[in-house]
């Protein structure tokens, strides 16, 4: 997208929202004036099984059009463009590009995908935008937008529905500029209007975030690429080994075919899967139980000894079984930890989008 006059300026806009994050981006928008100079590119986790409703709710709580984006479109100064569901939306040479690219922190459309788009893309004239949200998507993706140059914004989580996605992305962007949603289009409409010296338009070479890029356009790359050492985990999404990303202090994981989590999105889904495992187990340990016990009541009295044994595994799958319900109890109390306690109503990680069930 070409800059403005002679002069370089900041002129792409990513957004990226979770849980809680209509409401910021209806604020968000509501600031932004019809003359705004860049173009807006929006993440908002939704169903993969279900449009969105997004484009017609922005459109109607600012100024500008928003539509769902379309594989190709050139960017065009003072529109929105929306994710559609089940496809990662990117900036690859001045357009859009939509990709089925392997899923991030469990999501599809995932934030950190487009915000490492734009700061390949843009370099300095890249804006991220963090808003509400659970778990931690788009905290990597700002922190490559403000390594190559580009300015990072993040809601404040005092004004978040969930402020953890807020929170992780300051962890990783400290330098983040932090304003209530109200006041964000107001702060955008400052960053872009700042005039750039020296060369903006792209970032400079980065192998990881070129491969990384590559993943999420299906390219036939793998994590050989990176020569990074196996992590020790496997992927919750296709059981393949993942692979360390980053520093020790700040690492991600991604698998051989390109899944990728953060830590704590890959502990939330090892905890997934692991109750699933243990209400299988449990399942399998009432199965052997019941049919225990129909073995034993089928014996004749001349067979009182073997009736005893099948009574005593019966008795050995209840003792298991119990134990079991103890582990899933301990685990359901532990998953959400008290900060988070304070509102069931929306999946974490989901956009509550009207007219929309999160999965």
């Amino acid at each position: 997208m070409p800059a403005r006059g002679t002069a370089a300026h900041r002129d792409m806009v990513a957004v990226g929202a979770s849980a809680g994050g209509v409401e910021a981006l209806r604020a968000l928008v509501a600031g932004i004036p019809a003359d705004f100079p860049g173009a807006v590119l929006v993440v908002l986790h939704v169903p993969r099984d279900a449009p969105s409703a997004l484009p017609a709710i922005l459109s109607r709580s600012g100024p500008l059009t928003a539509s769902t984006a379309v594989d190709g479109e050139e960017l065009v100064p003072g529109r929105i463009y929306v994710a559609p569901n089940d496809h990662h939306l990117l900036v690859l040479d001045g357009r859009i590009r939509l990709t089925h690219g392997p899923a991030e922190n469990g999501h599809r459309p995932a934030i950190d995908p487009l915000f490492r788009s734009i700061a390949r893309a843009a370099g300095r004239r890249a804006v991220g935008v963090v808003l509400s949200g659970s778990r931690d998507d788009g905290a990597a993706g700002l922190a490559s937008i403000a390594a190559h140059g580009g300015a990072a914004v993040v809601q404040d989580p005092s004004d978040a529905l969930y402020p953890w996605m807020p929170k992780a992305a300051l962890a990783r962007a400290p330098g983040a500029s932090v304003a209530p949603a109200a006041e964000l289009g107001d702060l955008l409409v400052r960053l872009t209007a700042v005039e750039l010296s020296g060369p903006a338009a792209m970032a400079a070479d980065d192998d990881t975030l070129i491969a990384e890029l590559a993943m999420s356009t299906l390219e036939p790359v793998t994590t050989d690429e990176f020569a990074e050492p196996a992590a020790g985990y496997g992927c919750p999404a296709c059981g393949g080994a993942l692979f360390q990303i980053g520093t020790e202090s700040a690492p991600r994981y991604r698998c051989r075919v390109g899944h990728a989590w953060s830590p704590e999105s890959l502990l939330d889904e090892q905890a997934i899967a692991l109750e699933g495992a243990l209400w299988m187990a449990l399942r399998a340990l009432e199965e052997k139980s019941a049919l225990s016990r129909r073995m034993a009541r089928s014996r004749t009295p001349r067979h009182n000894a073997t009736g005893a044994r099948f009574h005593d595994m019966a008795a050995d799958a209840d003792a298991a079984g119990e134990t079991i319900r103890r582990l899933i109890s301990q685990l359901g109390s532990l998953a959400t930890p008290p900060e988070r306690a304070e509102s069931t109503t929306t999946s974490p990680g989901c956009g509550s989008v009207p007219g929309q069930v999160a999965p």
